[in-house]
């Protein structure tokens, strides 16, 4: 590896895993191993991983997959702890939240948008604070399942709302790029908590969710 990708590679795990020198050694030798790898994929494919044009590749490779995965370098859930204390009683909805997130299954990228409401229980959080809180979870190894109800179970566990529901649509480039390519297809997925689970506000929450 050249001095100056290991320059770069070395800042850039620095910032995931603190600077232990050793554990850093350690993680340089794992992230060596993998552009290894993102090498003999290129040529598994069929081109040439010394060209012009992909011999960086490896490295911008794995400092895409450090930035994809952020979300591990900090517990989402602190994002809401800065609560207000408000009398309010009935819903409020933050819509369309940009998520951009990693399939586990191809490492394949999943985006659509993440609507989250709520109905506080004498405390609100900022409403910046949740579309965060969204982005942590988001910015890992996820299924659009689990990153839902991850979203659902933070909101509800740490403002002890009443009641919580969180709707996202994406789409998966595990299924619009490869496989059965259908390009307009767009999974839904949604998780309620508390009195959200009344079928009344249920629906209340997806008739805002329409307008």
């Amino acid at each position: 590896m050249a001095m100056n990708e290991s320059s770069i590679l070395y800042d850039e795990l620095v910032k995931v895993h603190g600077d232990d020198p050793v554990k850093i050694e350690e993680k340089i030798a794992q992230s060596k191993n993998f552009m290894q790898a993102v090498r003999d994929l290129i040529e598994v494919c069929g081109d040439d991983p010394n060209r012009n044009g992909l011999e960086e590749t490896p490295l911008r490779v794995i400092r895409a997959f450090l930035e994809y995965t952020e979300g591990y370098r900090d517990d989402p859930k602190k994002h809401l702890e800065k609560v207000f204390d408000v009398d309010h009683e009935d819903i409020i909805m933050v819509k369309d939240i940009e998520i951009f997130s990693m399939c586990e299954h191809h490492f394949a990228p999943f985006f659509g948008v993440a609507h989250i409401g709520y109905i506080p229980n004498g405390k609100i959080t900022g409403l910046s604070k949740i579309a965060r809180m969204a982005e942590g979870y988001a910015k890992r190894f996820q299924v659009q399942e689990r990153l839902t109800n991850q979203i659902a179970n933070a909101m509800d566990e740490v403002l002890q709302a009443q009641g919580v529901m969180v709707v996202i649509e994406a789409k998966h480039m595990c299924m619009c790029g490869r496989g059965v390519r259908k390009s307009d297809a767009v999974t839904k997925t949604i998780a309620t908590r508390g009195v959200m689970k009344n079928e009344e506000k249920r629906m209340e929450f997806l008739s805002l969710l329409k307008d």
